[in-house]
């Protein structure tokens, strides 16, 4: 992390907490810790006048539970003080892996049968603890890496608005900023007021990347390429081409516009544009991997076009139609790996994979809450072109 030395000259708005919403406590956990030893390492470091009751403790998470009636029904209890505190709240609205009872079900062998929670059950205990807050903390910031029903973020027929009305509901519960990881669509924050920042984890994945194959990887123009898997993550792509100074190219998503299949128009095909592949290293970017199919058969694509190795950067690994699938196309020699946060819950067979790397944000997270805690301007996370020019620089040289 970045010496505080840097922003001295600012008051922390508050006692610094965060809140663990259920399944984040290991992430939570790890960002406490990040700015715990940062914290201690200043003090130790500087003769500092920031002598600050609860400035420099041993952890700054707040105990919260999240009980549940026989009913399904549950509540939000803190249990202890957080007056005056500076609150940052880190949910996964995507975890299905924190369950909970409801009536007396039984699965098929007599056991009490566990409900996984979904995204709307995440999302009502997030509104569950902003509310049990009741005005006594001084901010209130939301960290969801993943936007809740981000990809539902714009009507194009008689269907809901879900994405906005959400965010326009912690707005008017006193949420004071809401940070997220690679918003699907960034545009959404015009349906509200407050704080919005949608924060890319780009240098991550160059470094994550370089890490992995041990620097066996140039960023050229000869040997390097990004690749985006449709229109709408041109964006992301752009950035990456222009920051490593690479060729880009694209795929146009053909769709069956009569049909409508889990929600969306099924991809009738791929049509790649832009320069030759062959022989290069090929990068593919999106902000999610949903059940894989999309990105898979741009994969086979690129195979066919013959790419030489084939790279997938995504934001969120959901991967919800299971991974057999990936297993099979890496045992073909579809692609080589894939990188994806831990922003978001993994499972434990994803992280033993040998085609999986897995992209620790901890550290970043951490930066961002103590940044914002002294009421600092997190543009430098947004745009990180001068570290990723420093990292590039120094790599090149390698």
């Amino acid at each position: 992390m970045q010496s505080l030395t840097e922003y001295l000259d600012t008051i922390p708005q508050g006692r610094l907490g965060i809140i663990a919403m259920k399944g984040c406590e290991a992430l939570a956990q790890r960002v406490s810790d990040q700015i715990v030893e940062c914290r201690a390492k200043f003090e130790s470091e500087n003769d500092s006048n920031l002598h600050l009751k609860g400035y420099h403790r041993d952890s700054y998470i707040i105990s919260a539970t999240f009980p549940r009636f026989s009913t399904g029904e549950g509540k939000a209890v803190i249990n202890e003080s957080i007056r005056g505190y500076d609150l940052f709240i880190i949910t996964d609205c995507f975890n299905y892996n924190v369950k909970y009872k409801m009536y007396d079900l039984k699965d098929a062998n007599g056991d009490p049968l566990m409900v996984p929670m979904s995204p709307d059950d995440h999302f009502a205990d997030l509104k569950r603890v902003i509310s049990a807050c009741a005005g006594k903390a001084k901010r209130i910031t939301v960290i969801m890496p993943m936007l809740y029903e981000g990809r539902q973020h714009r009507r194009s027929a008689r269907e809901s608005l879900d994405c906005a009305l959400a965010l326009q509901e912690l707005e008017n519960m006193g949420v004071s900023n809401i940070i997220t990881f690679d918003a699907h669509d960034p545009r959404v924050q015009n349906s509200i007021r407050i704080g919005f920042e949608s924060v890319s984890p780009t240098y991550q994945m160059i470094k994550a990347i370089a890490k992995s194959l041990n620097n066996d990887i140039k960023f050229s123009p000869e040997t390097t390429m990004m690749i985006s898997p449709d229109e709408g993550g041109m964006g992301r792509c752009v950035y990456y081409s222009q920051v490593l100074g690479v060729q880009l190219g694209m795929f146009y998503k053909r769709r069956d516009f009569s049909k409508i299949v889990d929600g969306r128009n099924p991809i009738v095909s791929h049509e790649f544009l832009g320069q030759n592949v062959e022989g290069k290293d090929v990068i593919v970017v999106d902000d999610m991997i949903s059940s894989g199919d999309s990105m898979l058969d741009v994969c086979r694509q690129l195979k066919s076009l013959k790419a030489r190795r084939i790279f997938v950067f995504s934001s969120f690994g959901l991967f919800s139609s299971g991974l057999e699938r990936f297993d099979k196309a890496f045992e073909e020699g579809i692609f080589d790996r894939i990188f994806t946060t831990n922003l978001i819950y993994q499972t434990p067979e994803l992280l033993t994979k040998e085609w999986y790397y897995s992209v620790d944000m901890s550290k970043y997270v951490a930066l961002i809450i103590d940044t914002l805690n002294h009421d600092r301007s997190v543009s430098p996370f947004l745009n990180p072109i001068q570290k990723i020019n420093a990292y590039i620089e120094k790599y090149n040289l390698k």
